[in-house]
């Protein structure tokens, strides 16, 4: 069958046109080539598919049932050709996505809302989650890009830098003034309701190092299963939270949240565009990626 595609193609023609001179020349081949074709196939099928007369060709009744089947096959081959000239003179594509709920909000939907001014035909699918099912979902090409903390393997991974993040524990001036009150130690660690993300989460773990490199253990750990929640607890009251500093400026500018100083600052981390180096590249991802390239900080 696959090796008959092209005699089909020439049968088709010279059944539209009547004449197989006619049809070598729309065909841009010689007559000879596509008599030989015409016969080959006939032959194949065991079947007489054309009368030849002086005026050209005619289909016999067996040439009309497959010439039914032949037009209505490159009719649809011809309406997927301009299906996909049309997408392609729209920029019509897809998006697969991944990020965490805090990375999307706070800096993802900006970059989207400018890009798809650029690129409104683009459909986005976002998959809300951690990153290290983000990254996972890269390695198997379930997702098109994530956005995500720096990974650790490189190799795998080609990553679009964005900024440094810096985790910090903050804090009401109320909570820490009532804290003080009541408690002698001035270890807050040791005293605090110490509110951190869930255990699965890589800014969780992030802090986990840097609560064992640095000797610390709280003793009250509330978690909390998103950013927002946590930076709402934290300015309810509820405790000192683990939040990352570029989230609340706000809240400190105005006094709202307290910075609470450490022995030894968090190093911060670097967030960025992170993608499968060895992925095909869709048009659509192509679009992203050279976007991305104009607009991120240098």
């Amino acid at each position: 069958m696959n090796n008959q595609l092209s005699l089909y193609h020439v049968f088709n023609y010279v059944a539209e046109v009547g004449n197989i001179s006619q049809a070598a020349r729309l065909l841009y081949v010689s007559q000879p080539a596509v008599s030989k074709s015409i016969t080959s196939l006939e032959e194949s099928l065991n079947l007489t598919l054309f009368i030849r007369n002086s005026r050209g060709v005619k289909l016999t009744e067996e040439g009309q049932l497959l010439y039914q089947y032949t037009k209505e096959a490159f009719d649809i081959l011809k309406q997927g050709e301009e299906r996909l000239t049309h997408m392609k003179e729209l920029g019509v594509g897809h998006l697969r996505i991944g990020v965490s709920a805090t990375l999307c909000k706070y800096v993802l939907l900006p970059y989207l809302n400018r890009f798809l001014k650029t690129y409104p035909h683009i459909k986005i699918t976002i998959e809300s989650q951690s990153t290290i099912h983000t990254l996972k979902q890269l390695e198997s090409n379930a997702l098109d890009i994530g956005l995500v903390a720096k990974p650790s393997n490189q190799k795998i991974h080609e990553f679009l830098p964005l900024y440094e993040i810096e985790d910090i524990f903050v804090a009401t001036s109320d909570y820490l003034d009532n804290l003080r009150l009541r408690e002698k130690d001035e270890d807050i660690f040791a005293t605090a309701n110490v509110m951190l993300l869930d255990e699965e989460n890589i800014s969780r773990m992030y802090i986990e190092e840097y609560f064992n490199e640095n000797h610390i253990h709280p003793q009250h750990i509330l978690e909390v299963s998103s950013m927002d929640l946590l930076i709402e607890f934290a300015k309810t009251g509820l405790g000192v939270g683990c939040v990352i500093k570029e989230f609340v400026t706000d809240e400190l500018n105005n006094g709202q949240l307290i910075h609470i100083p450490l022995r030894k600052p968090i190093n911060k981390r670097e967030i960025g565009f992170c993608y499968n180096k060895a992925a095909y590249l869709s048009d659509s991802m192509t679009k992203l990626i050279e976007f991305l390239d104009f607009n991120l900080p240098v």
